[in-house]
């Protein structure tokens, strides 16, 4: 019988769901899926490997309304496809592992207790990444669960690029910019590493934009800094997240405005970023094909903005040598691409308008500029890789 590994990736209104066949020390895509428009618009969908639907089915919100009722059903629908294959563990993607974890944990009580300790932290992620943990332990406690963590990838940045400029106090407690997307970055500087050696051991800026964002630059495929720290509403600005802040905002709003940390909390993950500066939606696609000023201004902001990152990035690393487009608009917003390297000409970017208009992968124009390509981030196939080397280690 094959032995798999399921994956699962939840959100705060998805749950994205992958079954691996294990290969060895690889393992290769059975089926994949989502349950999304959890509590609004609930929608169970799957493919096969083939890309042959096995499933799409609508609930009715009252069926769905909470992560824990999305992943009964998605188990439900899943068993019967477990029939041929050995389950032998199921990979999470976990978002803050704060100062314990720098590399993938197998979750027990005690695990769980500290990773619920951090759902301050990563309000809108960390207490949906967790849910499905208890939910499958309830079904299957003896089946082994990892959690693989976003922050992790960045846990060897140099202790300047952990720093904020606090009392160390502070820092010894934990209050230091951890950075997110970990898991999408080591996927994209992994198949970087695989389509062009010599250029991944150079510095590389990987931005992953979609309605959470970031940029984060490496050398030689290790983080060395990114636009995420203490939380995920730091750095870019994002669909409903208002990204860099001024703190003394904060203060106004509470001291003067008379808002509650709970308000001001809400707004700053709920109604800020995209959705905020257009007033009328968090997606890009809709704010690209508005004609309102406010989604030009909103755009406009988003662009300078990942910009203004690369620029940063490229001073921390002493230059920049690729640029990688990755995630949702990363990957699919020819425009987006355009605009910012266009506000990049002064570190000698330049695309291609028809291989970028194209989404191919190197999307730069021929020149000494930086090169600049697409590639596209797969967080569930990196979870399923250290779910496998964790749970069965080398030798």
């Amino acid at each position: 019988m094959n032995e798999a590994i399921f994956v699962v990736n939840a959100g705060s209104s998805s749950i994205k769901f992958k079954l691996y066949r294990v290969t060895g020390r690889d393992v290769a895509l059975l089926l994949g899926g989502a349950l999304d428009g959890i509590g609004t618009r609930p929608r169970l969908q799957a493919k096969d490997e083939a890309g042959t639907v096995l499933v799409d089915r609508r609930f009715t919100p009252d069926e769905i309304a909470s992560a824990p009722q999305a992943q009964h059903a998605i188990s439900e629908w899943v068993l019967p496809h477990l029939d041929d294959v050995e389950l032998i563990g199921v990979g999470h993607r976990v978002v803050h592992g704060g100062p314990h974890y720098s590399h993938p944990e197998r979750v027990n009580a005690e695990v769980l207790r500290t990773l619920e300790s951090f759902i301050p932290l990563a309000p809108l992620h960390q207490l949906t990444n967790l849910d499905p943990i208890r939910v499958i332990a309830e079904r299957r406690p003896d089946l082994p669960q990892v959690a693989c963590f976003d922050t992790a990838f960045h846990r060897g940045h140099p202790e300047i690029a952990d720093r904020f400029a606090l009392p160390d106090e502070l820092y010894e407690a934990g209050v230091r910019r951890y950075g997110f997307h970990g898991l999408s970055y080591e996927y994209v500087s992994g198949a970087l590493r695989e389509l062009a050696p010599e250029l991944a051991r150079g510095r590389v800026v990987i931005c992953h934009l979609g309605s959470g964002a970031s940029a984060c630059g490496l050398i030689d495929g290790r983080s060395q800094e990114s636009t995420m720290g203490f939380t995920a509403l730091d750095g870019l600005p994002m669909g409903t997240r208002c990204g860099s802040l001024d703190p003394g905002v904060v203060l106004h709003l509470i001291e003067q405005k008379g808002m509650s940390a709970a308000e001001v909390g809400h707004m700053l993950y709920h109604d800020s970023g995209l959705k905020g500066l257009s007033g009328l939606s968090s997606d890009m696609r809709e704010l690209l094909a508005s004609e309102a000023p406010a989604a030009a201004l909103a755009v406009d902001y988003f662009t300078l903005h990942v910009a203004q990152a690369v620029a940063q990035l490229a001073v921390t690393l002493g230059g920049l040598d690729a640029l990688v487009f990755t995630a949702g608009i990363g990957e699919h917003a020819p425009e987006i691409r355009a605009r910012i390297c266009a506000r990049l000409g002064l570190l000698g970017v330049a695309l291609d308008a028809v291989a970028n208009n194209a989404s191919e992968t190197w999307i730069d124009a021929d020149g000494p500029g930086p090169h600049v390509l697409v590639i596209p981030t797969d967080e569930e196939r990196m979870i399923a890789l250290h779910t496998l080397h964790l749970l069965r280690p080398a030798g």
